[in-house]
């Protein structure tokens, strides 16, 4: 707690203090890749985020694990205009297990 500038308030549990951190490079490229599927585009949404150069962001987003092509998704709006719900469905494939002949008896 080092970092926190605030002073802290006295509670009937004791003294209560925030602690304030920073969004982290990945959280803004995480937040991009919620908003838009174009890759300059996340670079773009998440340099103005942080406020840092796209070169950095472009860096960072190179560094991180590709998005998973193999899961299905659904966007599914229901209800009245008023009241509109949206559920997102994310579906996985399964594994194909390989299974070994000896242990199933079968040559």
């Amino acid at each position: 707690m080092s970092k926190n500038k605030n002073r802290p308030w006295q509670t009937k549990y004791g003294a209560r203090r925030v602690r304030n951190e920073e969004a982290t490079v990945e959280e803004a490229i995480a937040a991009a890749q919620g908003l838009s599927d174009d890759r300059e585009e996340q670079i773009e949404i998440a340099s103005a985020l942080m406020g840092v150069p796209q070169d950095q962001v472009r860096a960072a987003l190179l560094n991180l694990a590709p998005v998973r092509k193999d899961v299905g998704r659904a966007v599914i709006s229901t209800g009245a205009a008023a009241r509109q719900r949206v559920v997102v469905v994310e579906t996985k494939r399964p594994r194909r297990i390989a299974t070994d002949q000896r242990a199933t008896g079968q040559r």
